[in-house]
C-alpha cells in the first residue's frame, strides 16, 4: 500500500462527515452561512477599489478637459498606455510584499495597510490639477496600485480562509462580483460626469476630477469597517491563537462552540498548521524559536519552497499560468480602453462611446451573479473552458467584422454595433468564468503556510501581465487594428486548452485537503506518518472513525482500497 493510502482513505471519511454536517453546496448553502457571507460582502469593498479603478481611468482618457489639461501624456498612444498602466506596475509591486505582510501582522491588519495606501495614493492623483499635472497621475496612480494589488491578493486570501468549504468558492467569487461592480459605478459616473461643464472645449475639471477622487469613499469604508471584522480563524490558528480561532469559527458559522462542525473544521485546520510547523522544525531547526526575526527568516523559506518539489511547483505553474491567461483574453484591454475601441468601430461621439462603455459595465456584473451562486455546484474546470471557448469566438466575430468594415464605417453603423455587441457578449462569458474563477483557484491551492506567498505569485502574474497589456494595447489598436482580436482569441484558445489538460476540479474540497489533490500528502512515508501521528495527538482521527462508524461504516474497507490505489498514482506522479 502506498504511503499516502491510509491518509487518502481518512480524507475521504473526514470530507464525508463533513458533508453530512453541512450539506451541500449552492445558493441554501450561502442562505445558511449568511454571516460568514456578509462578512466577505465587506471584505470585498477592497475589490470594489480594484474593479473602479480599472474602469475609471479609460472614461477619463477621452474627456476634452483632460486631454487639455495633461498635454501629449493624453494622445500619444505609447504615453497613454505607461499612463493607464503604471497602475499596475504599482500592484504588481504591492502584490510582492502583501504575502509577508499578511502572515507576519494578519490578513485583518494587512487589509487596513493596504487601505491606507491605497487613499494616499487618490489624494496624489487629485492633485494633478495643479501644474504637477502626469506627473501627480503617474505617482498617484502607482501608490494607488500598490494598495489595489495588496487588496486584490489579501482579500480572496482573507475570505477563502473564514469560508466554509460548501460556499468558499462563492465567497472568493466575490471579490469578481465587486470587481464588476467598481467596474460598472466608474463607467457610469464617467458618463455623468462628462457632461460638467459640458462635453466639448469648455468642459470642467471637474469632469475628470470627480470620478478620480470618488475612490476615497468605499477605501475609508473599508478601512474603519475592517477594524469590526474578525481575524481568519486559519491565521489564528497557525499562530497559536486557537481559543479565538474556535470562537471565531463558531461565530461565523452561527454554531456553538462544542458543536461538531465547528470540532472538525477546527482540528482539520490545526493539524495542517501542525503539519507544517513540524515540517518546519525539522527542516529549519535554527528558525525554530518563534522570534519576530525568526518569523521573518520564515517567509522567505515559505516562499522558496514553492519552487523545491514537484507537486508544489505544479500549484505555482497551474497558479501563473491562469492568472497570464485571464490578462491575455483582453479583458482589460476592454475595460481600460472600451471608449477608444468603441471609437474605433465606428462610434464617433465621445458620448455615445461611453454609453456603450457604461452597457459593458451592466452585462459584466450581471453575468458574475450565477457564478457567485452556482460555482461550487456546476466546478471550476467546465466554467472556465466554457468561458474561454465563448471570449475566442468573440474574438474572432469581430477581427472579421472589423476586416470587412474598417474603411466603410459610417455607412455600415448596423456592422459596428453587431462588433459592439460581440464585445458586450465576450465580458458575458469572461463575467461568469475567468473573472470570478481565477481568484478562486489562486486563492484556495495552496497549503496554509503557503497560502500568502502563492497567492502573491499568482496575483503578481496578474498584475505584471495587466500592465504588459495595459501598455500595449494603444499601440495594437492604432498598428495591427483587427489583427488585436485575432491575437487574443488565438491566446484565449490557448487557455481554454491549457485548463481542459492540466486543471484539476478543486470544488467542495477545503483548503487542507487540497494537498491531497496535488499530490503533496503522502509523497512521503515520513510526511504522512507525521500527520497520523498529529491527528491520533489532537483526537482527530478518533473523532472522524467514530463518526462515520456510527453512520453504518461509510468508511468501510472499500473506501480504503479505492483511495489506496488512488494514492499510489499520485505517487508515481509525483516521482
Amino acid at each position: 500500500m502506498a504511503p499516502g493510502a491510509v491518509a487518502g482513505g481518512f480524507d475521504h471519511a473526514a470530507l464525508v462527515r463533513r458533508q453530512a454536517l453541512a450539506g451541500q453546496a449552492g445558493p441554501m448553502a450561502i442562505l445558511k452561512n449568511g454571516k460568514a457571507f456578509m462578512i466577505a460582502c465587506f471584505a470585498c469593498l477592497g475589490g470594489l477599489l480594484y474593479g473602479y479603478n480599472q474602469g475609471v481611468f479609460g472614461g477619463v482618457l477621452v474627456m476634452n478637459s483632460f486631454k487639455a489639461h495633461m498635454g501629449a501624456a493624453a494622445t500619444d498612444p505609447t504615453r497613454i498606455g505607461f499612463l493607464t498602466s503604471i497602475l499596475e506596475l504599482g500592484a504588481w509591486f504591492g502584490t510582492i510584499y502583501s504575502g509577508f505582510l499578511a502572515e507576519i501582522y494578519s490578513r485583518k491588519y494587512a487589509i487596513l495597510f493596504s487601505t491606507a495606501t491605497f487613499i494616499l495614493g487618490v489624494v496624489i492623483q487629485t492633485t494633478s490639477v495643479t501644474s504637477a499635472a502626469s506627473n501627480s497621475i503617474l505617482a498617484g496612480r502607482f501608490i494607488t496600485g500598490m494598495g489595489v494589488g495588496s487588496l486584490s491578493m489579501i482579500v480572496p486570501m482573507y475570505n477563502a480562509e473564514c469560508a466554509p468549504p460548501e460556499v468558499r468558492g462563492a465567497m472568493v467569487g466575490l471579490q469578481q462580483l465587486a470587481i464588476t461592480t467598481g467596474i460598472m459605478i466608474s463607467f457610469w459616473i464617467d458618463y455623468g460626469t462628462n457632461y460638467i461643464g459640458g462635453s466639448g472645449d469648455g468642459q470642467s475639471d471637474a469632469a475628470w476630477l470627480v470620478p478620480l477622487t470618488l475612490q476615497i469613499v468605499p477605501a475609508v469604508l473599508l478601512g474603519v469597517g475592517m477594524l469590526f471584522m474578525p481575524f481568519s480563524p486559519r491565521w489564528l490558528v497557525h499562530h497559536d491563537r486557537e481559543e479565538e480561532a474556535r470562537k471565531t469559527l463558531a461565530s461565523l458559522r452561527n454554531l456553538s462552540t462544542d458543536h461538531e462542525l465547528i470540532e472538525l473544521e477546527f482540528l482539520e485546520i490545526k493539524a495542517q498548521s501542525m503539519f507544517e510547523k513540524r515540517s518546519t522544525a525539522e527542516h529549519f531547526p535554527h528558525l525554530a524559536d518563534n522570534s519576530k526575526l525568526s518569523i521573518i527568516k520564515l517567509q522567505f523559506v515559505a516562499a522558496a519552497s514553492l519552487f523545491k518539489s514537484k507537486p508544489m511547483f505544479r500549484r505555482v505553474m497551474l497558479a501563473t499560468l491562469t492568472m497570464f491567461f485571464q490578462q491575455w483574453t483582453g479583458i482589460n484591454a476592454v475595460l481600460y480602453y472600451a471608449p477608444q475601441i468603441f471609437t474605433k468601430l465606428g462610434q464617433s461621439s465621445t458620448t455615445t462611446s461611453l454609453l456603450a462603455t457604461g452597457v459593458v459595465g451592466i452585462v459584466m456584473w450581471l453575468a458574475t451573479i450565477p457564478a457567485v451562486m452556482y460555482v461550487d455546484k456546476l466546478g471550476r474546470k467546465p466554467i472556465l473552458v466554457v468561458g474561454a471557448i465563448g471570449m475566442a469566438l468573440c474574438h474572432f466575430i469581430i477581427a472579421v467584422i472589423f476586416a470587412k468594415n474598417a474603411d466603410q464605417w459610417p455607412t455600415h453603423q448596423a456592422a459596428g454595433w453587431a462588433a459592439i455587441a460581440m464585445v458586450w457578449l465576450f465580458v458575458v462569458h469572461f463575467g461568469y468564468s475567468w473573472g470570478p474563477c481565477a481568484w478562486i483557484v489562486i486563492a484556495e491551492i495552496w497549503p496554509i503556510s503557503q497560502r500568502p506567498y502563492g497567492i502573491a505569485i499568482g496575483a503578481s502574474s496578474n498584475w505584471m501581465n495587466n500592465f504588459i497589456v495595459g501598455q500595449v494595447t494603444p499601440d495594437m489598436l492604432t498598428h495591427l487594428t483587427y489583427g488585436t482580436y485575432i491575437f487574443f482569441g488565438v491566446l484565449t484558445s490557448m487557455g481554454a486548452a491549457f485548463i481542459y489538460f492540466f486543471f484539476p476540479e478543486t470544488k467542495g474540497l477545503s483548503l487542507e485537503e487540497m494537498d491531497t489533490l496535488f499530490g503533496s500528502a503522502g509523497v512521503a512515508a515520513a510526511d504522512a506518518e507525521r500527520m497520523r501521528e498529529i491527528n491520533r495527538e489532537i483526537g482527530l482521527e478518533e473523532m472522524i472513525h467514530g463518526s462515520v462508524a456510527g453512520q453504518g461504516g461509510i468508511h468501510d474497507e472499500k473506501i480504503l482500497e479505492e483511495k489506496a490505489a488512488a494514492a499510489e498514482h499520485r505517487d508515481a506522479d509525483s516521482q
